[in-house]
């Protein structure tokens, strides 16, 4: 816990980047019966009757410090797509970066291994000598702000049903352009101190 809570302690440094990330699913939904329109006094009524149109998963890269996020989606989560995700990372979003310290939940598909099973000996190396991974304990992965911007995005962007990939990748890359001009990021205060006073039941006597 308290390696996760020194980095978010540290200051902004482009050189090292700390991402947060985060996946979750998502099913898509479409409407059976085309929803009555709102007015004034009335909000738009939907009905009760939906039909189920699959589902697909949800990556969050979040970078706090610089208020930046990216939202990527996936037919699945499988340890290629998790690997892809961190060449993505790597090479697209921080290439001038020198070490990349990623946040993360202690998945069976988050290891380093993963990037050998999905990429040449080669490849996988230069991705790894970038990436420096720091687990968030179990049971806690509330530490990882990314789960609070997962959070953000289904309550602002996620909050209706949406029938297909083509309307989910509109509507994310919307809500990520508008969070990402405005620089929206989290203000966490929960500091190593709180976690050594607030939490010492954890600490061994």
């Amino acid at each position: 816990m308290e390696d996760i809570l020194d980095l978010y302690a540290e200051p902004y440094d482009p050189i090292f980047p700390v991402i947060c990330f985060d996946e979750r699913p998502y099913q898509l939904i479409r409407e059976v019966r085309q929803p009555i329109e709102g007015h004034p006094g009335r909000l738009i009524r939907f009905d009760y009757e939906y039909k189920r149109e699959g589902t697909c998963n949800l990556f969050i890269f979040f970078h706090p410090l610089a208020g930046w996020r990216r939202m990527k989606v996936t037919d699945r989560r499988t340890k290629a797509d998790f690997a892809a995700c961190m060449k993505e990372v790597v090479h697209d979003h921080f290439p001038e970066a020198r070490r990349i310290r990623v946040v993360l939940d202690n998945l069976n598909t988050h290891t380093y291994a993963t990037l050998y099973e999905s990429f040449s000996p080669q490849e996988a190396r230069l991705i790894a000598r970038k990436l420096e991974f720091h687990y968030t304990p179990k049971h806690a992965s509330w530490l990882n702000m990314a789960e609070i911007e997962l959070s953000v995005c289904t309550s602002q962007c996620l909050d209706r049903r949406l029938p297909d990939l083509e309307q989910l990748h509109t509507e994310l890359a919307a809500w990520e352009t508008q969070r990402n001009q405005e620089k929206a990021t989290v203000k966490w205060q929960f500091t190593t101190d709180q976690a050594r006073s607030t939490l010492k039941r954890l600490y061994p006597a």
